[in-house]
């Protein structure tokens, strides 16, 4: 039986009868958690794997945005806190790339043991000067080659720990001046700029299994449609000029950035090139729109779907949790242990 090309999300801590129903019928290629959905670890284990009931398969990828920061749905009091990217980009006096490669491998032993296999991190925007606070901090430097190499380790540090990381927002919403979640960003800043500053962290990880796009306009590539649902961006800048052949999931379909309806959307990002879409918020109504949108599984879609979840690891690197811990929080002077 065919997978759905989309990823969703539920609407509480625990699934309805009606969701059963719903993913059963669907069969959507993974799911999505937020804080909405987290309670205590026996809780989101419980959860996870009855999600992966409803579809049949022990690999159904399962994600989760935990970034550290101001980006983290698995939180106190059952898991610690992470700094955000930014921190990662001030050490001094140690290996930077070090401490993100242990973050990295910390969060995927959070994540692994309640059965997360999928992380919407790291996060590859090189913020502009100008550009919305949605970005800022989250950023790991201004640099283009700091946001790449601390980007790299905390991927790493994942995929080490059985999770697999996403990359975003391809290709770039640093210079974004408007927050996507709330309306639409136009980039007007020319190819050459773009391509020396935005996508260049993009471009030194074109190898990663998963990236999401950015809901922006590149004026520079097409001045009508954001990245995506536009083709112009995935095929020039994307799969183009970035070189990026693994799979491409949409942002959340659910921000305000888009416009039309949920089964609209869904058309529009699959058309364009995005091999799967993404819906967050758990909106039986908006889900059922999405899914009447979404295609199956099929083709490079699947072929990239497949290879993406063969980079998860046979077994997971050996790891000593309670070092692991005191190291990181020596690294950063016990600032994000409490």
């Amino acid at each position: 039986m065919s997978l759905s090309a989309c990823i969703l999300g539920c609407a509480g801590p625990d699934l309805t009868k009606t969701e059963k129903a719903f993913f059963a019928e669907v069969r959507p290629w993974g799911f999505i958690l937020f804080a909405r959905n987290v309670e205590t670890p026996d809780q989101v284990r419980a959860l996870t794997a009855a999600l992966r009931e409803t579809v049949g398969r022990d690999d159904a990828p399962i994600l989760i945005d935990q970034e550290g920061g101001r980006v983290q749905r698995l939180g106190r009091p059952h898991w610690r806190r992470y700094p955000p990217g930014r921190a990662y980009g001030q050490l001094t006096g140690q290996d930077r790339r070090e401490i993100a490669r242990l973050g990295g491998r910390l969060i995927a032993h959070d994540l692994a043991a309640v059965g997360v296999n999928v992380d919407c991190a790291p996060l590859l925007d090189a913020p502009a000067p100008d550009g919305h606070a949605v970005i800022s901090d989250r950023a790991y430097g201004d640099a283009p080659a700091d946001v790449a190499l601390l980007g790299r380790a905390m991927a790493e540090g994942l995929i080490a720990g059985g999770v697999l990381p996403v990359v975003k927002h391809i290709p770039g919403h640093g210079r974004a001046r408007v927050d996507s979640h709330l309306e639409l960003p136009v980039v007007e800043a020319g190819w050459d700029d773009l391509d020396a500053r935005d996508f260049a962290p993009f471009k030194t990880l074109s190898d990663m299994p998963m990236a999401m796009t950015a809901h922006v306009i590149y004026a520079a590539v097409d001045r009508k449609r954001p990245a995506t649902t536009s083709r112009k961006v995935i095929r020039k800048v994307v799969r183009g000029a970035i070189g990026f052949d693994g799979l491409v999931m949409s942002d959340d379909l659910s921000m305000k950035a888009l416009e039309g309806g949920f089964r609209e959307r869904a058309e529009a990002a699959l058309k364009a090139g995005c091999d799967v879409v993404l819906h967050c918020n758990g909106d039986m109504a908006e889900m059922k729109a999405v899914a009447s949108g979404t295609a199956a599984l099929k083709g490079d879609a699947k072929r990239r779907a497949l290879a993406a979840l063969a980079r998860l690891p046979k077994a997971v690197e050996p790891f000593d949790a309670a070092e692991g811990r005191a190291r990181f929080d020596a690294a950063f002077e016990g600032r994000f242990a409490a």
